[in-house]
């Protein structure tokens, strides 16, 4: 068993409820691209980008991860082995580039000539990028030291590069640009994990970096803290929770998110609400909804006068149905959802989730956009870089429902890796990434993987036999 892998469970949520959708008279939409899908075809009108699995996930029924995870209690999980069983058939760079799934938005911020309008929509990709991960209990494979995923979307007028540039500790650094020079997302993610005896706490360290290039404008931001309940007895169900800051390093502007917890009754839970100030901290925008199905926005006025009817009125003040709370003693069975997103007349609405496809729970409760992530296109194959992770065999292998033959390759493929590290050991080597370096945010100053150029212009003889 590989004393090296890191434990990774990332965001999961719950699916949109069409009433959140109301429309008034004078009411913005923000987000243009309700109802489509995420297939293509391919210029010559030919070929679409799948829309299943070739496989439908096994049951884990049968298998404990309290075996491995009851002497972990109060550590942080970047040593300890899971089971294939455990896993999803991506690798974690392939989750990372989940983020584009709403790249749209960033289209649509670059359209607008307010930057408080921009704003508010850079907020809702913010949010969009943890949504996309709606009860996603499965793992990504841990991504082997320079290992690479390449995504080209030329409808969606983007292509992005990631590489995992450290094993210990796991870095997985990405950079995305527009096809158009419209704009540039980057950063750096180190997740850091604990488990708490009965859950499994995710701390996302690591910066998200817009640049709108037109408008020179600079965003950062950290995604909010995670907590995956019932690791070990129970249905899995995860919160987010903790404050998001959006910054406008260019005009000073400032985004905050409240993501908050479930609280008692999960009353609060998946509620996301913050508000927009410009440099000279005036609110101009408050910013509403939940994680996992719409975000709206709307004037500080009409929704401070809004809540001042809604308790009047009793509205917040309803009866709550008993039912176990977040500290229930043999499991955290997960709140019931108390109801969708209430929508203030006036409201703007940025974003929607995108509804999965119908197989989804049969398929990693994977949406539409994770189907395609580890499709070999045609002719795709003899252009990738030999380490990109559609290349490997575990993933692969689990993908088509092989789990032994997965298992066997996930065990090889670590063995290689510690092999070559005990190499450079003895030779007194360090690991050279091959397309991003180590340096400094220019906009935050603080340590950060930059990308160095040169990935699409499809040399790769310089690169490492990792498979």
């Amino acid at each position: 068993m590989n004393s090296e892998e890191e434990f990774y469970d990332a965001e999961t949520g719950l699916e949109s409820d069409d009433s959140c959708e109301v429309s008034f008279k004078d009411a913005l939409v923000f987000d243009s691209k309700q109802g489509t899908d995420s297939s293509a075809k391919q210029e010559n009108g030919v070929w679409e980008r799948r829309k299943t699995l070739p496989a439908e996930m096994i049951s884990r029924n049968n298998f404990s991860v309290w075996s491995i995870l009851k002497k972990c209690i109060g550590m942080e999980l970047s040593k300890i082995a899971m089971p294939v069983v455990f896993n999803e058939p991506l690798s974690f760079l392939q989750r990372i580039s989940e983020y584009m799934e709403h790249t749209h938005l960033i289209h649509t911020a670059c359209s607008l000539s307010d930057s408080i309008d921009r704003m508010q929509v850079v907020a809702a990709f913010a949010v969009s990028a943890v949504a996309s991960q709606w009860e996603r209990t499965g793992k990504p494979f841990n991504p082997l030291l320079g290992e690479t995923y390449e995504l080209t979307r030329e409808e969606e007028g983007y292509r992005l590069i990631s590489e995992q540039v450290s094993h210990h500790p796991p870095v997985s650094a990405f950079h995305a640009q527009s096809l158009k020079q419209e704009f540039e997302f980057h950063g750096s993610i180190y997740p850091k994990l604990k488990f708490w005896g009965k859950s499994v706490e995710a701390e996302p360290k690591g910066t998200m970096t817009l640049e709108l290039l037109k408008h020179k404008e600079v965003y950062t931001w950290t995604n909010p803290m995670c907590c995956v309940h019932n690791i070990i007895l129970g249905k899995l169900w995860i919160e987010q929770y903790g404050t998001v800051e959006i910054v406008n390093h260019s005009t000073g502007d400032k985004c905050v998110l409240n993501f908050k917890p479930c609280g008692m009754f999960g009353k609060e839970l998946h509620k996301v609400e913050g508000h927009i100030q410009d440099k000279s901290k005036k609110k101009r925008r408050m910013i509403y909804g939940k994680w996992t199905e719409c975000m709206y926005s709307v004037d500080p006025k009409v929704y401070e006068a809004y809540k001042k009817s809604e308790k009047k009125t009793g509205g917040d003040s309803k009866k709550l149905k008993q039912g176990h709370s977040c500290e229930a003693d043999e499991t955290d069975e997960m709140p019931e959802v108390q109801e969708t997103v209430t929508v203030i007349p006036g409201s703007a609405l940025l974003w929607r989730i995108t509804p999965r496809p119908a197989d989804s729970a049969q398929m990693y409760n994977f949406t539409s956009f994770a189907m395609t992530l580890n499709e070999l296109e045609p002719g795709m194959e003899r252009l990738l870089a030999t380490t990109d992770c559609r290349l490997r065999p575990d993933i692969r292998a689990m993908e088509n429902g092989d789990m032994d033959t997965s298992s066997t390759e996930k065990e090889r493929l670590e063995e290689k890796q510690r092999a070559s590290r005990r190499e450079r050991s003895v030779d007194e080597e360090e690991w050279s990434t091959r397309w991003f370096q180590l340096g400094t945010n220019p906009h935050t100053g603080a340590e950060d993987w930059l990308y160095t150029g040169g990935y699409f212009d499809r040399n790769y003889t310089d690169c490492p036999s990792i498979y």
